[in-house]
């Protein structure tokens, strides 16, 4: 079982290992994402949060997901092309995984382990919940497909200037 994030491991889209460890330092969001959502504007708001503090530490990591509703069925590089092409996202998208079940991703199995939903509810919900990670690793808050990514902002500043 893993016991820091830093231990975690994924496949990013073209399907070579993404070390977690390399994550160390940085505030990190983790979201699980789909292109065919009522909640995919949220690109928007992520990719703007991202060029407003990657020189800061801050990282986000899309986990692209076909669990809820089936509305993420393409490719991992259709995938990419369609977040490149509508929203202009530039942080990086992993390789699509389940986030619930027992397929689930180790990724999720951990985040989920560290910080439950709303009610204790442990499950992933739906597309674009988010983790937030502090830059010691630390699982410290976990949002609803509700929050947009834009509100996260106060959060983020506060983290990234500890």
């Amino acid at each position: 079982m893993t016991t820091s994030f830093y231990d975690l491991e994924c496949k990013d889209k073209k399907g070579e290992s993404f070390k977690f460890d390399q994550l160390k330092g940085k505030v990190v969001l983790i979201v699980n994402v789909a292109s065919k959502c009522g909640f995919t504007p949220q690109y928007k708001e992520l990719e703007e949060l991202y060029k407003k503090y990657q020189d800061k530490g801050f990282v986000i990591l899309g986990f692209p997901c076909n669990q809820f509703g089936k509305q993420e069925p393409g490719s991992d590089e259709q995938i990419t092309e369609f977040c490149q092409l509508n929203y202009g996202v530039t942080f990086p998208i992993m390789k699509k995984i389940d986030v619930n079940g027992s397929n689930a991703d180790s990724v999720y199995n951990y985040l989920k382990s560290q910080k439950a939903g709303l009610l204790g509810f442990k499950g992933i919900k739906w597309n674009f919940e988010k983790f937030l990670v502090d830059s010691n690793g630390k699982v410290v808050q976990r949002f609803s497909s509700l929050t947009k990514p834009s509100s996260l902002d106060q959060e983020i500043q506060s983290l990234l200037s500890k």
